[in-house]
């Protein structure tokens, strides 16, 4: 009988570690918080006909989509983000969708996998958290034990082929005196969408209630802070879907994977590649 694993549980482990619980299927819930130092990973999965496109949008769209790793054509593994990466089993849920519909939401992608299949590694949010917390700067879902809140926005984004649409971002509600101690910090992270795109009033980017997420879990502000937005890798999501595409696969949003990468090493990545 299989064991199963909390995330308080894999806290403390090292991304080797929550990779293997996830890949034997002891642990299927979001990965904010685990490998504590070590790059998370946004994904895209599609065919090799649609992957230069989707390539190009992502390189004119760099703050929601920053690349860290391709794959080759068919190839499940990703050597340059870590030792014995399986994407086809590593992240803890997947979404499949066929033509621009979300078919399935799985724990394993093997017995769907093509010889055709391009791996988009991109850049994560839950990166940068990590060196917030060191310096002292609260992340209210983490302190919680829940999924980051997710958005869609009014923000365009520039298109390419096929692809196109508007921006998520994600949110953390920040104290106001740390908003620009927040804004220095991520922006040292361009690999895991930089700084803040705005700060404050929702409506002034489209979001209509923060309270009703789009995606993620709803987190109290309290009083002194203010709501900061961070683009969001749910964006290529949601532009795959839109492009309606025969097949392709994405993580389950706050669904990352964990890299044997350090974070302030994902500059090294793209040289890598």
């Amino acid at each position: 009988m299989l064991t199963t694993v909390s995330h308080s549980d894999l806290v403390a482990c090292s991304a080797g570690e929550v990779r293997a619980a996830i890949r034997s299927g002891s642990y299927d819930q979001h990965t904010a918080g685990l490998a504590a130092g070590k790059l998370q990973c946004n994904l895209a999965i599609l065919p090799e006909k649609f992957a230069l496109d989707f390539l190009r949008f992502c390189q004119r769209n760099p703050k929601p989509c920053p690349i860290v790793g391709v794959s080759d054509s068919g190839d499940p593994f990703l050597p340059t983000l870590g030792q014995d990466i399986d994407i086809r089993s590593d992240v803890s849920k997947y979404r499949v969708f066929r033509d621009g519909t979300l078919h399935d939401e799985v724990t394993n992608i093997a017995d769907i996998w093509a010889d055709d299949l391009v791996t988009v590694a991109l850049g994560c949010s839950f990166t940068f958290e990590n060196a917030l917390l060191r310096n002292g700067i609260p992340v209210r879902h983490i302190e919680r034990g829940l999924n980051v809140p997710m958005y869609r926005t009014n923000i365009g984004l520039v298109p390419a082929g096929r692809f196109g649409g508007r921006m998520v971002v994600t949110m953390r509600p920040i104290p106001e005196a740390q908003v620009d101690k927040a804004r220095e910090i991520s922006r040292r992270y361009p690999q895991a969408h930089g700084a803040p795109i705005a700060v404050g009033d929702p409506a002034e980017i489209g979001i209509k209630d923060l309270a009703h997420p789009d995606w993620g879990d709803s987190v109290e502000i309290k009083s002194g802070e203010v709501p900061v937005y961070w683009a969001c890798g749910v964006t290529p999501q949601n532009v795959l879907l839109d492009a309606g595409l025969p097949i392709c696969i994405t993580h389950s949003p706050g669904h990352m994977l964990i890299t044997d990468v350090a974070e302030d090493a994902e500059t090294t990545i793209l040289r890598k590649n």
